[in-house]
């Protein structure tokens, strides 16, 4: 099933900033090679635990591996690596974002204030993080910045797809406690040093339409 954009989503979600060396991060982006090399110095991964969406609730796993120059002159951020539990959100992350998702079976333990997360493909295991947060909660800033600030590009089927989620929600402190990828198919981010995380509880957030750009332009 494709439901098409606009999409207004419910959840929560961990987000972790890290440094991988350079080598690995280049290999292991996971973007079509055509956008070339990541550029800053960070990478992000994050969870997300979907409770609503517009296919249903879903389990999240992704990896920016940086920024990177599309047709409307700019540099964005770009999902490298995506996993989900529904086949409804592949289908339909494809033909809205071009977001190159993938299904996974996922494992969630949570415990007090944590969660420890499996994610398998065929029933090989394809990362595991384990995640803590703190109790204080503090508006998150998310809808606040201004769209260029936000937006993200992905380049599919010679086509870049721009758009830019907006969210709503508490920002908590989190803490990573252990992470780990296979370095095939995610990157081994347990070799990255991790510069910070935060943990985004009862968040609303709205995916827009698209913007769609010729990749030659």
């Amino acid at each position: 099933m494709i439901a098409e954009a606009p999409w207004r989503l419910r959840g929560r979600a961990y987000i972790c900033a890290l440094e991988l060396p350079d080598t690995q991060r280049q290999q292991q982006a996971g973007t079509p090679e055509a956008l070339g090399q990541p550029g800053g110095r960070r990478s992000l991964v994050m969870y997300v635990d979907y409770s609503h969406s517009d296919v249903g609730p879903y389990h999240e796993l992704l990896f920016i591996p940086g920024s990177f120059p599309f047709a409307d002159g700019r540099r964005h951020p770009s999902i490298g690596r995506i996993y989900v539990s529904s086949q409804d959100s592949v289908d339909s992350g494809r033909h809205n974002w071009g977001i190159p998702k993938q299904r996974a079976d996922f494992s969630i333990e949570r415990g007090k204030r944590r969660d420890s997360i499996t994610v398998t493909t065929g029933g090989d295991t394809v990362a595991r993080l384990s995640l803590r947060h703190g109790r204080l909660a503090l508006p998150a800033p998310g809808v606040l910045l201004p769209p260029r600030y936000r937006t993200l590009g992905q380049l599919q089927d010679n086509q870049h797809f721009l758009y830019a989620p907006a969210s709503i929600g508490l920002m908590h402190r989190a803490t990573v406690e252990s992470v780990w990828g296979d370095g095939d198919n995610f990157p081994a981010i347990q070799h990255g040093n991790i510069t910070g995380a935060a943990y985004l509880s009862r968040f609303y957030m709205r995916f827009p339409v698209a913007r769609r750009l010729p990749a030659t332009a």
